[in-house]
């Protein structure tokens, strides 16, 4: 941890360290799921509801 984080209680300072852990381990699962091909770029339509690509409107 950082010298800014010694004066959190230590609640906080276990906080920050699981936060940190579970970005690891995101960024290593993403590390190991296939590249899709011929996918959509930016951000999963299904989560964030953007059905639309090259200004049309797509539903499936």
């Amino acid at each position: 941890m950082s010298d800014n984080t010694k004066d959190l209680p230590p609640a906080a300072q276990r906080a920050l360290a699981e936060a940190a852990e579970r970005r690891r381990k995101a960024e290593a699962d993403a590390k190991d799921m296939p590249k899709e091909l011929g996918g959509r770029e930016g951000p999963d339509p299904a989560r964030y509801g953007d059905w639309e690509k090259k200004g049309i409107a797509i539903d499936f």
